[in-house]
């Protein structure tokens, strides 16, 4: 079956019960430039009918409506509009049902009395006993009123959170009075009370079950490890804020994108606190001279933040998890193994530090060990304990009172 732009259109002004704008009508058809010329064309054929409806462009916007010859007879079983207060009571009732009357009332005043009585009356609402108050919750009535293809309190719930969401942040909080629930990893957890993000809820995005799905389903953002985006996005339609924090800079950048959802003086002792940070393990590494290999390229971001020399011949730096995702063990033959999340501490800042120090103790101790680039009978050109044969400025062993293992002991002076 074909269907046109020309009908969609006419289809959307009767669905609307309302003006409805050029703008509006532009995002539902295809050839966008003639959405007017159809709307005109429209008009008029609408204008030569001999039916009950017509179609009339008022202050920019387009109605189809009632006639006006007719208007009187079908008065009696127009639906009535909800004032904006009734609709705000009938969707806190539709998204926290089965909700307590008492409860609703101290959210929302007295006048919540007289809107549950509106609302029971146009049978969108039902209310029984509970102690001395009542239950509310929402009914048949409600579904057919906004169109909703189940009355079930789980499926309303969901379709109130998807219409009132389209409102941008403030959506949540003005109409339904909970704030924008944040769904956070373990992995960030410690970020949240960094922060000051008080409203959040611990949630298992990579691998998860169908009880993991439906609980992540009662979050408006969720924060997850960047990369998972795309997979997370085939089962969750809020808004997802990839992150990562590998480096001082990833947390800077996390701190940065999570910074709205926080407290304003927490989100700034946490910039001051990272930002100091970086530049006490930088003043660390800014002597150091021995050369490492990344395994992964998680380490090298870390190597490349350190400002540490790279060569083929360093010693081999790696995460600790072991076998790869494709199944290869980066661990193995590591000179130094960096703390992954499966076995850092819980604390996000915490377990930046541990990288940093994980990887400056293991050059140290590598060097202290005599495997500082290759003076393990490795290099120096084929010579015999990396002395070149006596001929290091004329010293014996490559001492030299500052050379050789001399010079890494200078160097690592942090």
């Amino acid at each position: 079956m074909f269907i046109g732009d020309r009908e969609i259109i006419e289809a959307a002004l009767f669905a609307a019960g309302g003006p409805v704008d050029l703008a509006t009508l532009k995002e539902l058809v295809s050839k966008k430039k003639k959405t007017r010329a159809i709307v005109l064309s429209l008009i008029q054929e609408y204008h030569k009918r001999q039916s009950g409806l017509d179609i009339l462009e008022v202050e920019g916007k387009y109605v189809m409506q009632v006639k006006p010859e007719y208007a009187d007879q079908v008065r009696s079983v127009a639906p009535k509009e909800l004032p904006s207060p009734v609709l705000r009571t009938l969707s806190m009732i539709a998204y926290h049902q089965p909700l307590l009357q008492s409860d609703l009332v101290e959210k929302r005043g007295n006048a919540t009395y007289d809107h549950v009585k509106e609302l029971e009356a146009r049978g969108l609402i039902s209310r029984s006993p509970e102690g001395r108050s009542r239950i509310l919750t929402t009914t048949q009535g409600f579904a057919e009123y906004f169109g909703l293809k189940s009355s079930d309190p789980e499926y309303v719930k969901q379709k109130i959170i998807e219409l009132v969401s389209e409102q941008g942040q403030t959506g949540l909080d003005k109409w339904l009075g909970v704030k924008p629930t944040v769904g956070v990893t373990m992995g960030y957890l410690s970020l949240m009370f960094l922060l000051g993000i008080d409203n959040f809820k611990v949630v298992e995005p990579y691998k998860p079950t169908e009880k993991d799905i439906l609980r992540i389903k009662d979050v408006s953002k969720l924060v997850i490890s960047k990369g998972y985006g795309e997979k997370v996005a085939e089962y969750f339609n809020g808004e997802i804020i990839e992150v990562q924090a590998v480096t001082f800079d990833d947390l800077l950048g996390t701190i940065e994108k999570l910074s709205p959802l926080g407290n304003k003086d927490k989100v700034k002792a946490a910039v001051e606190k990272v930002s100091e940070l970086k530049e006490q393990y930088l003043s660390k590494t800014l002597g150091i001279t021995t050369r490492v290999k990344p395994a992964t390229d998680m380490v090298a971001r870390l190597i490349t933040d350190m400002k540490l020399n790279v060569s083929a011949g360093g010693l081999l730096v790696a995460p600790d998890y072991g076998l790869s995702s494709e199944g290869v063990d980066v661990s193995s033959g590591a000179d130094i193994l960096v703390p992954s999340h499966q076995n850092a501490v819980d604390d996000i800042v915490k377990r930046v530090c541990q990288r940093y120090d994980a990887i400056i103790n293991g050059i140290d101790n590598g060097t202290n060990n005599g495997i500082d680039n290759g003076i393990d009978n490795r290099t120096d050109n084929g010579t015999d304990n990396g002395t070149d044969n006596g001929t290091d400025n004329g010293t014996d062993n490559g001492t030299d009172n500052g050379t050789d293992n001399g010079v890494a002991e200078k160097d690592f002076k942090v």
